[in-house]
């Protein structure tokens, strides 16, 4: 399976850079994506660069799709090609992992009206379906994540999800989680 994920300015580091870090321990084919040609500034001011830049991505050659919070939450949800995006692999019933703020972003899609998720807190509104007070919720297609504290366990559900309980247990060895 080969991921994408897709960020710009203002992403949650933590969330971001434990996902990619697991998977990519997993073994896991993931391309990252910049809003922003080639690099993206993290809300704490890390700077991730050597990025893929957007204008060349041909998105559904992917399986899975993983966007981080954090407030780059506002932009992506105003950006109608990302949204493009985020529907299509929805209307494919291809995995979709969001964490944080990201999920709002579905669930103002419509997308979580009858699944059971969760994300930030303070974020949650009346999306339709079941908010589950836990760090992650698995539905389907769908991996929610609550905050940046779930960002591993958030990774591990993704990970377990594209290539199995064994290749994660694997990697949960590894880092004596």
């Amino acid at each position: 399976m080969k991921g994408l994920c897709i960020v710009t300015n203002g992403f949650e580091e933590v969330e971001f850079l434990a996902t990619i870090g697991i998977l990519r321990r997993g073994n896991v084919d993931i391309d990252i994506y910049s809003f922003h040609n080639d690099e993206a500034m993290g809300r704490y001011g890390i700077n991730v660069n050597k990025l893929n830049d957007i204008s060349k991505l041909d998105y559904k050659n992917y399986d899975f799709l993983f966007f981080p919070g954090g407030p780059e939450y506002i932009e992506m949800e105003r950006t109608p090609w990302f949204l493009n995006i985020v529907k299509y692999f929805m209307d494919h019933n291809k995995l979709v992992a969001t964490i944080c703020a990201g999920p709002t972003i579905i669930g103002h899609l419509g997308y979580l009206k009858g699944r059971n998720y969760t994300c930030f807190t303070s974020m949650n509104e009346d999306f339709g379906g079941t908010y589950i007070d836990k760090y992650c919720v698995q539905d389907g297609n769908l991996i929610t994540g609550r905050s940046a504290a779930a960002s591993i366990d958030f990774a591990f559900m993704i990970l377990e999800a594209v290539k199995g309980k064994d290749e994660a247990d694997k990697v949960k060895v590894s880092i004596y989680y």
